[in-house]
C-alpha cells in the first residue's frame, strides 16, 4: 500500500496528500480547509501570492482550538513571491505570512519561482515583463530562507518551479538543504526525469495541478486533463475508484507528494481516499504513456529572464 507520509532529508514527515488552496475563493477556502482537516488532511499548501492566508489560518486555528488537531499534527506550507527575492526582504515577508495565518511557525517555506521581479512590479505582469525583471540571484534568496530556519520561523525550506540545474546550484551553495521541489506534475507532465534527479539528491517532488486544470479544457495549447481520458475511467472502474483517485495514486506511487486543490466537500474526501489500492504494472504503463511534456503553467512572459526554469529539458 502507498505511504501516507514521506520522510524529508531533515527527518520531518511530509503527508503525501495535501490540500491545494490556489484560486480558492474567499468564503470557500475557510470551509475547504475545515473540511479537509476533519476528513484527515494534515498538509495544507498555501502561498503569499494566493491572497488567502488569513482565511486559511482562521480555519486552522479554529480546528486547533476545538481540539480536532494539535498544531504539531499539521504541515503548513507557504511561499515567497517573486517581488521579494532580495535577502533583506525574505524574513519580513515570512513574518507577514505568519501574522496572516496567526501561527508561530511554518512547516515549509518555499521560493515560489526561481526568477525575481522588482519590488514595485505588478505581482504578475501581463505585458512588458522584461522591464520588471530583477536580477537577484535565487542563491541570495535561499540565504534569506536559511535565516528563517535559524530564527525558528519555519521548520523546513525548499524551492518551487526549479529545474534540475537550479536545484543542483542551490545544493552546492547552501548550508541547509532544500527538502522539496514543488512543480507542476500530472500524467501529461509526469516529471520522471526531474523526480529521479531530485530523489538522488534527497529532495522530494511535490506535485501541483496533479489532476490538470479542468477549466482550461478546450483552450488551445493546454493539455486535456487525464481525468477525462476514457481509458483512465476504465482503469478506475477496475478498482472501484474515480479517474482522479487513479491519477493521484499513480503519482504518490512514484514518491511524489500531491496537493490537489478543491473547495468541494465530496472531492476533498475523494482526493485523500487513495491508499487502499495498487495499480497494476499495465495500468501504470498506460499512465506513463500519457506524458506529453505540456505545461499548464509555463509563465511564458518570463522566458527571457536569466533564471527562467522551463527552457531546459527538465
Amino acid at each position: 500500500m502507498l505511504p501516507k507520509t514521506i520522510k524529508l532529508n531533515n527527518g520531518v514527515l511530509l503527508p503525501t496528500v495535501g490540500l491545494g488552496t490556489y484560486k480558492s475563493q474567499p468564503g470557500q477556502v475557510e470551509e475547504a480547509v475545515k473540511t479537509a482537516i476533519d476528513v484527515g488532511y494534515r498538509h495544507i499548501d498555501c502561498a503569499w501570492f494566493y491572497g488567502n492566508e488569513a482565511e486559511v489560518g482562521k480555519a486552522i486555528r479554529e480546528k486547533i482550538a476545538s481540539g480536532v488537531v494539535k498544531r504539531e499534527d499539521l504541515f503548513i506550507t507557504s511561499k515567497l513571491w517573486n517581488n521579494f527575492h532580495a535577502e533583506k526582504e525574505v524574513i519580513p515577508k515570512l513574518k507577514e505570512s505568519l501574522s496572516a495565518f496567526g501561527l508561530d511557525y511554518l512547516d515549509l517555506y518555499l521560493i515560489h519561482w526561481p526568477f525575481g521581479t522588482k519590488v514595485d512590479a505588478p505581482l504578475l505582469p501581463t505585458e512588458n515583463h522584461e522591464k520588471y525583471f530583477s536580477d537577484v540571484d535565487y542563491v541570495e534568496t535561499w540565504k534569506g530562507l536559511e535565516q528563517g530556519v535559524k530564527l525558528g520561523l519555519t521548520k523546513s525550506i525548499g524551492v518551487s518551479n526549479f529545474n534540475a540545474e537550479q536545484v543542483e546550484r542551490v545544493l552546492k551553495n547552501c548550508t541547509i538543504k532544500p527538502v522539496v521541489n514543488q512543480v507542476e506534475c500530472n500524467p501529461n507532465l509526469n516529471q520522471k526525469k526531474l523526480n529521479a534527479f531530485c530523489k538522488e539528491r534527497g529532495v522530494v517532488l511535490v506535485g501541483y495541478c496533479p489532476l490538470g486544470r479542468s477549466e482550461y479544457v478546450g483552450k488551445p495549447g493546454f493539455p486535456e486533463p487525464t481525468i477525462f481520458d476514457p481509458k483512465v475511467a476504465d482503469i478506475g472502474k477496475k478498482y472501484n475508484k474515480t479517474p482522479a483517485q487513479v491519477v493521484l495514486n499513480y503519482l504518490v506511487g512514484q514518491g511524489i507528494s500531491v496537493i490537489p486543490k478543491s473547495v468541494t466537500q465530496s472531492r476533498i474526501i475523494e482526493n485523500i481516499d487513495i491508499f487502499d489500492f495498487t495499480l497494476s504494472e499495465e495500468d501504470k504503463a498506460y499512465l506513463d504513456s500519457c506524458n506529453k511534456n505540456q505545461r499548464i503553467c509555463p509563465l511564458d512572459g518570463f522566458k527571457n529572464h536569466k533564471y527562467y526554469s522551463f527552457s531546459s529539458e527538465f
